[in-house]
């Protein structure tokens, strides 16, 4: 298959280029923007360089984007502006790439590619503060930041595209991804971001009384759920969260990564202002859809995903061709 992975070189990115990988006969194009504004590196890929072919451009390029749509099987879209406070401190841009450029993929495959399975990387965040006790696709969406509308505004623009003009879409929503090739940068993800902070023994800051509830999922087994969704027609044209059963807390997640990794104090602070009105607090979400119609399950909890990151980001394992490392799941 000819497999085209938008925003290939950042962290989900960087696992789906190498779970693809795992098939030989699969022919991967990344396309990856590279902004520094984004932290973007082609550095998770160079392990891998050889057996791929990269174009450095956006998907609001539509030149690019209508050249690289062609021809393909599968386009996996995970580019995307992730940073909540980021989004709020700059509107137009979390709009213009989470917002318009998803429009001109969209437009460039309606026009050139009806054929391709096209998968979008949705978030979670969408839905804002839990109502009752677990989270499933009918919940309502009222998200409290615009990162979080924006993704909601582009999972409709795939329903619509799939409704109307007939195009195979599919979306999938992750929740707190971690794992290697993460940014250590609270912006990015807080898991990441302790890790980080683990590996230097610095402190780590938990915001409130750390009890706030998450789902956590190893990024192997995110890009495992993309692999799969892509081979599923019978996902086709809707929404679905995959997400692992795991419901921790934020304080658990933080003594577990400072247990693993041997470092970082945890300490409790106050909410920042902003940070507190935009936080979801007490969220279980369930997958059992998504489940029930497609054979994919976590292969790892928190504990284990933990224990593989710091494998593969520590000592000699570092060094090793990260397929082989996931090849042995």
């Amino acid at each position: 298959m000819k497999i085209l992975i938008i925003g290939g070189a950042g962290f989900l990115g960087a696992h789906t280029v190498r779970r693809y990988l795992r098939d030989p006969e699969n022919e991967i194009t990344v396309l990856d923007s590279l902004e520094p504004e984004l932290h973007a590196t082609t550095a998770h890929l160079e392990p891998v360089w050889d057996r791929i072919t990269f174009v450095r451009g956006s998907m609001n390029d539509e030149f690019v984007i209508a050249n690289v749509v062609q021809n393909q099987d599968v386009i996996i879209n995970l580019a995307a502006q992730t940073s909540h406070p980021r989004s709020l401190q700059n509107p137009l841009l979390d709009a213009e790439i989470n917002c318009l450029g998803n429009l001109k993929l969209l437009e460039a495959v309606r026009l050139l590619n009806r054929k391709a399975v096209v998968v979008y990387a949705s978030s979670s965040t969408v839905i804002g503060r839990a109502v009752g006790d677990l989270v499933d696709e009918d919940h309502v969406e009222r998200p409290l930041d615009i990162y979080s509308a924006n993704k909601g505004v582009a999972e409709k623009y795939y329903r619509i595209y799939n409704r109307v003009h007939d195009l195979k879409t599919i979306v999938l929503r992750f929740a707190n991804l971690y794992g290697p090739y993460g940014k250590g940068s609270p912006e990015f993800g807080f898991i990441n971001y302790f890790i980080d902070l683990a590996r230097r023994g610095e402190e780590i800051r938990i915001f409130g009384n750390g009890e706030q509830t998450r789902n956590v999922l190893y990024a192997e087994d995110a890009a495992d759920a993309l692999y799969v969704a892509a081979q599923s027609p019978q996902l086709i044209g809707e929404v679905y969260f995959a997400a692992h059963d795991e419901h921790l807390s934020v304080a658990q997640i933080a003594e577990e990564i400072a247990r693993q990794f041997g470092g970082g104090q945890i300490t409790y602070v106050a909410w920042p202002n902003e940070r507190k009105r935009i936080e979801i607090e007490q969220v279980r979400i369930s997958s059992e859809r998504f489940r029930d119609l497609v054979a994919w399950r976590p292969a790892y909890d928190f504990k284990q995903g933990l224990a593989r990151t710091k494998a593969i980001v520590s000592g000699p394992l570092h060094e090793l061709e990260p397929l082989v490392l996931a090849s042995a799941k």
